[in-house]
């Protein structure tokens, strides 16, 4: 395989500058895979480092599973993938199709674009009935494979959650790129046989799937880079010599509305093209003034991005996943979903792995009675261990459901710092003995186990049956 080097300085300096294939005609050893691998010149002891090595040290690698609800959809029927299909609208949301396939793509479908143009531009459409459900279960099964070859890994669900939090307001729900991680190539570097080959090849081991690789400086870049990748062949983007802006290479020719990967920047990019500003190159190149003038906060930022400027990865934790399910006896709907919602954040928040953190970012799941699955994912306004507070903010979403649920599931996301709650002088008593009452529950709890302190809740109170009337559920003071 050959590589272009853009050299800066002379012979004995760091080789910056992008790192492309520009042939297939590899003269990697055998069972490369058409991966980059480090010219002969380059290889060896010592401090000299090859190009593509140079990029690897020092950056954020992206993995990205092209179509990832579409394929899960299809359940492993290849051929079905190669005809017009495309994930029909979720029961409940707004009419529009979910990803598509390559085939529907060059009939005119776009992701988003509503059912009935999607039907008249390609009258063969085939739509599959979506599954967030078991979505997010494979996306998480994979995620594990990842973190277990060696990297701490940030998923595209960790970067909006932080985002919607940064937006501040009231307690929204959001929908991330599913399919989408990075992890930092320094982590896994040595243990991968120190080059970017070793560790594509540990990715592709692990996952076992079709997927994308991209390599840069920041996480915005190496998104881009895998976005452009194919299946065998990475992208990878060298980082700069210390204070000097990014070299996009073969990234500056990619469209704004790349932009709209990044979430928050999609309302830029209509602006963008209308004004004639068609790639990524062409923003770069603006004067940070100009921009700023023009485009505000937003473009300021959007600016930064190109120049490498984006804060640094923050790795999910492994060890920590709080869930919590319950199997409803019967159809169930209105008061008695809303009794089972609140049966389950008790049992979250009594959960020890919680270690007394507030939670930021929730997900709500439920199987439906009429087949298939409904997710709801929701960022609190603050971290707060509130279950009467978290419940507002959820009851709301469970007027979404298109049809009676017969299992209903609550997963913690994400969590925050605590926020100190305001209280006028004259509650501080009840403050006190709240406080007092809290800590004889963990005293309990610690001696006999997370059921020893227990409430007793109404469920259906007209119900016959007398295991249906209450529930226990952990008391939280």
């Amino acid at each position: 395989m050959r590589i272009v080097r853009r050299r800066a300085g002379g012979p004995s300096g760091t080789i910056p500058g992008v790192c492309r294939e520009v042939s297939a005609a590899s003269d990697a050893g055998p069972g490369s895979g058409g991966v980059w691998s480090t010219p002969p010149a380059y290889r060896g002891g010592g401090a000299v480092r090859g190009p593509c090595e140079h990029a690897f040290v020092s950056s954020v690698i992206c993995v990205h599973l092209p179509r990832f609800p579409l394929v899960v959809a299809a359940d492993g029927r290849g051929e079905l993938l190669a005809q017009p299909v495309a994930l029909a609208p979720e029961p409940g949301r707004s009419a529009v199709v979910g990803e598509v396939s390559p085939a529907a793509e060059a009939a005119g479908v776009r992701r988003g674009l509503p059912l009935g143009e999607a039907l008249a531009r390609c009258p063969s459409l085939r739509l599959l009935p979506p599954d967030p459900v078991a979505v997010q279960a494979r996306w998480d099964e994979l995620v594990g494979r990842l973190e277990g070859i060696g990297a701490a890994v940030e998923t595209a669900q960790d970067v909006a959650a932080r985002e919607v939090s940064a937006r501040g307001g009231a307690s929204v729900a959001l929908d991330p790129e599913v399919g989408t991680a990075w992890f930092l190539a320094t982590s896994v570097r040595r243990l991968h046989g120190g080059s970017l080959d070793g560790t594509v090849a540990a990715v592709r081991g692990a996952l076992r799937m079709p997927v994308r690789i991209g390599a840069a400086p920041t996480r915005f870049l190496s998104r881009v880079a895998a976005g452009r990748a194919r299946v065998r062949r990475p992208v990878v983007i060298a980082s700069p010599p210390a204070g000097e802006p990014v070299d996009l290479g073969v990234l500056a020719g990619e469209p704004v509305a790349a932009l709209a990967r990044r979430p928050g920047f999609e309302r830029l990019v209509p602006t963008l093209e209308r004004l004639g500003i068609a790639t990524l190159g062409e923003l770069r190149d603006l004067p940070a003034g100009t921009v700023g003038a023009r485009f505000g906060r937003l473009g300021l930022d959007a600016h930064e991005l190109l120049q490498g400027r984006e804060s640094p990865l923050r790795p999910r934790d492994p060890t920590t996943r709080l869930e919590a399910d319950l199997l409803l006896p019967e159809a169930a709907s209105g008061e008695q979903l809303g009794h089972a919602l609140g049966l389950l954040i008790d049992r979250v928040l009594a959960d020890p792995g919680r270690r007394h953190r507030p939670v930021r970012s929730l997900l709500l799941q439920a199987s439906l009675v009429e087949r298939g699955t409904w997710q709801e994912r929701v960022v609190l306004r603050e971290a707060m261990s509130d279950a009467g507070r978290i419940r507002l903010a959820l009851g709301p979403r469970l007027a979404l459901l298109p049809s009676p649920a017969e299992r209903l599931a609550l997963r913690v996301d994400g969590f925050g710092v605590p926020v100190p709650a305001d209280r006028p002088l004259l509650e501080e008593d009840g403050a006190i003995r709240r406080a007092r009452l809290q800590e004889a529950v963990r005293q309990v709890r610690e001696v006999a186990g997370p059921e020893g302190a227990l409430r007793v809740v109404g469920i259906d109170p007209d119900s016959r049956v007398a295991e249906r009337q209450m529930a226990l559920t952990p008391f939280e003071a």
